[in-house]
């Protein structure tokens, strides 16, 4: 990759709700930063986070839960323990059954991301998992919380 080909990474405005996580000892490599298994869990983590506190997703009875289909991290620094971090999501995509959250994860009190990725969630019935349902409306109201503004707009 020529160097400046990629785009700078994302700031804390940049996202509408942020969760705050400790690092572990175990998260660090052999390389001495954190694995990067590790930041696809700071997303699971994330989002999981957000639908409990919105009150959208019950881990034992919620009859429509999400699936993961497609995620991805670009990667712009280190974070190694005993680093905090932060998660910053937004919804990048939202769709009849599906949502795109987007992830940013900042170290201490960095402004700029460290590395950003995606989750896309299908929404499909617990009990059968095979086909995609509507999103329930109390769950789009909450994603609806996570859309960035256009442009110009407040």
């Amino acid at each position: 990759m020529v160097s400046g080909s990629r785009p700078r990474p994302s700031t804390r405005a940049d996202y509408r709700w942020f969760l705050a996580m400790a690092t572990r000892w175990m998260d660090n490599d052999v390389y001495g930063h954190v694995n990067n298994v590790t930041y696809y869990s700071f997303f699971d983590t994330a989002v999981a986070r957000f639908l409990l506190a919105n009150g959208v997703l019950d881990l034992s009875a919620s009859t429509v839960v999400g699936l993961v289909v497609d995620t991805a991290c670009r990667y712009a620094a280190p974070i190694a323990f005993p680093d905090e971090v932060t998660c910053g999501l937004r919804c990048g995509r939202l769709g009849g059954s599906s949502i795109r959250y987007e992830i940013g994860v900042f170290r201490n009190d960095e402004d700029r991301a460290c590395a950003e990725g995606h989750f896309v969630h299908v929404y499909v019935e617990r009990a059968r998992q095979d086909r995609a349902v509507p999103l329930p409306a109390a769950l789009r109201d909450a994603a609806q919380r996570l859309l960035m503004p256009a442009a110009g707009q407040p």
